[in-house]
């Protein structure tokens, strides 16, 4: 059974910065392509980020610049730093795979201060 567990949101104000984290366990974390999603309120899930097994990143140009993805195959953990945030960056954040979505987490808050 696949679970994915992220932390490190909180509250912030603009301009600011926070890191998130995903810890996935029950598969084999290092051969599969990983993603940041957001669900704002009323809205469906935002992809923010991508990172394939082999590291490659894609962005948005909504997050494109003050967003960035890595992962640690070591530790079985793929990290979103935020830069720069606004406002409309404000939702519950996850991780998943992009493509072949696994059983959402509980995700992590993130809200930013105007």
């Amino acid at each position: 059974q696949v679970q994915l567990v992220e932390s490190g949101g909180g509250l912030v104000q603009a301009g600011g910065s926070l890191r998130l984290s995903c810890v996935v366990s029950g598969t084999i974390f290092r051969l599969i392509p990983m993603g940041w999603f957001r669900q704002a309120p009323g809205k469906q899930h935002e992809v923010v980020a991508t990172i394939t097994s082999g590291g490659s990143t894609n962005y948005p140009d909504s997050v494109k610049g003050r967003f960035t993805v890595s992962r640690d195959n070591a530790k079985n953990t793929v990290y979103l730093q935020m830069n720069t945030l606004r406002p409309e960056d404000t939702a519950v954040y996850y991780c998943n795979s992009p493509f072949s979505p696994y059983p959402w987490g509980q995700g992590t808050q993130v809200t930013v201060s105007s």
